[in-house]
């Protein structure tokens, strides 16, 4: 491990966390409120996820690489459908939330839960699966660190994303949840679309 692994793990990093970056972002215009603990969980979350995938993708090329080769042409299409399935649901309720004006300003906004941000890590993530065949060449303990830089780079860029989106949450009031399904389902496709033309 040298200082050139780590700028290209860093960089790898910054690559495989926009679309969590993005995501970030529209959970924090959808809730402008978020405490610094929850912020710190989504964040962590993503992380989380994007150590994994690379590690699992490691992991696959190293044992079943033949059934992994197959399952990526998928993975594209598995993220479309979560962040469409996601985004759909937030577009529905900021729809009915701006048809609704007695509403109280408390129910207005709905909460992420820990379903929804576990999908979202799977959608933003998944794709890092391929990253198994960018480190294929390193032994164990460099796919490790490589994907523990990943997921640290990740952690940073979403916390970025949700104090971003939380400071403009609070202006866009419940316009925010229709501009997150908007976003959300666009990260799906620039992403199905990415890989048909890759």
């Amino acid at each position: 491990m040298d200082f050139l692994f780590i700028i290209n793990s860093a960089l790898l990093g910054v690559g495989l966390a926009m679309d969590a970056f993005s995501v970030s972002i529209v959970n924090g215009l959808n809730e402008p409120g978020m405490r610094r603990g929850k912020m710190c969980g989504i964040a962590g979350t993503y992380a989380g996820f994007q150590f994994l995938m690379p590690m699992l993708g490691w992991f696959c090329v190293h044992t079943i690489a033949t059934l992994f080769d197959r399952f990526q042409k998928y993975i594209p299409w598995i993220a479309l459908l979560l962040l469409c399935w996601i985004g759909g649901e937030m577009l529905i309720s900021g729809i009915k939330s701006r048809k609704q004006e007695d509403v109280t300003e408390t129910s207005k906004v709905a909460k992420l839960g820990l379903g929804t941000l576990l999908m979202q890590g799977v959608a933003t993530s998944i794709d890092a699966l391929s990253v198994g065949f960018t480190i294929a060449s390193y032994g164990p303990g460099l796919a490790f660190a490589c994907s523990l830089i990943i997921a640290a780079v990740t952690f940073v860029i979403c916390m970025c994303g949700l104090l971003f989106g939380r400071s403009f949450g609070e202006k866009l009031k419940n316009r925010a949840q229709i501009l997150g399904g908007i976003i959300l389902i666009g990260i799906g496709l620039e992403i199905l679309i990415k890989s048909l033309l890759s």
